[in-house]
């Protein structure tokens, strides 16, 4: 009999995650498409890091960092009472870094894609900022925060170094069901890592189909 706590763990850090980065990512993506900051590319490669970073070397760095020894990790303990380290909390943070490119570079590469002429429209007409971002910008991004949110919380269900490191295995606290897999197969259960990969399979290709899907709509509708 498996244990249902990782799976409802990791949905609920997925959820929380991809909410949080969806948030963060439009403004900052607003940001990075239209304004004239000189070191925007390097801003932009420091977003792309964890494509091509390890996660274990990510994470042992986030350790490090939310280790209360170190001057972050003391400063979040002292003044706001906050254990980063081995908590669902530090997962938190660690998975909103780690997934950081999965939802900014698909909204930013809708921004980019959309005619400037449409902004310009909106204020000749009167329209303030938010309500241009909020009216006629984001309906037109659908389809890239579709993908954003998607692909954000598919990545953050599938973390395993990151997760690891930063939060090791606690039941019901950190224990998530990449690592509860991991632990299972170390214990020779192949039965319940089965199960558990199972689910993580059917999950991870539904999401890729409903990528690919939403892609090939958008393509139909501009041709």
């Amino acid at each position: 009999m498996i244990d249902f706590a990782p799976l409802w763990l990791t949905a609920k850090l997925a959820f929380i995650t991809t909410l949080i980065l969806l948030l963060l990512a439009i403004p900052f993506c607003y940001w990075l498409a239209y304004s004239r900051f000189r070191f925007k590319a390097v801003i932009e490669a420091i977003i792309s890091l964890p494509l091509v970073l390890p996660p274990s070397v990510l994470g042992f760095y986030l350790l490090i960092a939310f280790s209360p020894e170190n001057a972050f990790g003391k400063f979040l303990s002292d003044y706001f009472d906050l254990q980063l380290v081995f908590t669902f909390q530090g997962l938190i943070l660690a998975s909103v870094l780690y997934s950081l490119p999965f939802m900014v570079n698909p909204i930013l590469s809708g921004l980019k894609n959309l005619p400037a002429s449409l902004q310009e429209a909106s204020f000749i007409l009167g329209k303030s900022r938010f309500s241009t971002i909020l009216k006629i910008i984001l309906p037109n991004i659908r389809p890239s925060l579709l993908t954003g949110i998607i692909m954000t919380f598919a990545h953050t269900v599938g973390e395993f170094g990151v997760v690891l490191m930063v939060g090791g295995s606690i039941p019901k606290e950190t224990k998530v069901v990449s690592i509860a897999i991991y632990e299972e197969v170390e214990s020779m259960n192949y039965d319940n890592a089965n199960v558990y990969g199972g689910i993580l399979f059917v999950f991870s290709f539904s999401i890729l189909l409903a990528v690919h899907l939403i892609n090939n709509k958008r393509k139909a509708t501009l041709y």
